[in-house]
């Protein structure tokens, strides 16, 4: 009998749980029973402590992003804001976020296929869309970041928020897009990996979800950056380019 693998991929939660019960019912639906995140659970959203909880009972792994690596040790930024969301987190949540793995190996279909948040480099090196070929090669290189596991030809990472799939000279480079904060569009994403016998194939998903419930939420207690969190949602457009665009809460 020929073998399925099927396991759901997603990333950058941020706080927003009403997105990510979205995706999870989702990915419930569609029977799939693996789920691995490439991080940055918490942090910019209103709930960075329930997505947490949900994502330690829902994931069967979790990689380490940027905001899952500052946030713990923020107590004293100068940022208000950050210390917000750094206090939203219990002390345990802070710990396990603090041990969380920084990459993840794993065959799928005969595939190497290798997990991180932002690069191969670090989870503060990011690597947009428009990337050089040298930035595309360096995702599937072995660094200390990643240890030495087999050279992937499979490589997904988040951090971006931007979906998509890039396929060159016999590997393949996926960003998962995010659960919570989406900039490409304004729906959720996740990625589906799928084994059968040897054959692998992707699916990138969208799945719409309760913006403005997630607002309200937000408005309820009092998260800071509001404006640029609620714009940012209901348009998929990152908060750098609100005033260059005029884009504002009222709009």
């Amino acid at each position: 009998m020929v073998g399925t693998v099927r396991i759901a991929v997603l990333s950058d939660v941020h706080g927003n749980l009403t997105a990510f019960d979205a995706v999870l019912a989702d990915i419930d639906a569609r029977g799939i029973t693996t789920i691995l995140n490439l991080g940055d659970v918490a942090g910019k959203g209103p709930r960075g402590s329930a997505a947490v909880a949900r994502t330690r009972e829902r994931c069967a792994l979790t990689v380490r992003g940027n905001w899952d690596d500052f946030l713990p040790v923020s107590a004293d930024h100068h940022d208000p804001a950050i210390r917000w969301w750094h206090d939203e987190l219990t002390a345990d949540d802070r710990d396990w976020l603090t041990n969380l793995p920084l990459s993840h190996d794993l065959e799928i279909a005969g595939r190497n296929v290798r997990l991180f948040h932002a690069s191969a480099t670090s989870v503060y090196t990011r690597v947009q869309f428009h990337h050089t070929d040298d930035e595309f090669a360096a995702m599937f290189a072995s660094t200390e970041l990643t240890g030495d596991g087999p050279e992937p030809t499979v490589v997904l990472y988040g951090d971006v928020h931007d979906a998509y799939v890039e396929t060159y000279r016999g590997r393949t480079l996926v960003n998962v897009g995010s659960v919570g904060n989406p900039l490409d569009e304004t729906t959720a994403s996740y990625v589906i990996l799928e084994g059968v016998g040897e054959t692998f194939s992707l699916q990138i998903v969208r799945v719409p979800y309760d913006v403005e419930a997630e607002v309200a939420v937000a408005e309820a207690v009092r998260m800071p950056e509001l404006e640029a969190w609620t714009v940012e949602l209901r348009t998929g457009i990152y908060r750098g380019r609100h005033a260059e665009l005029g884009l504002s809460r009222q709009e």
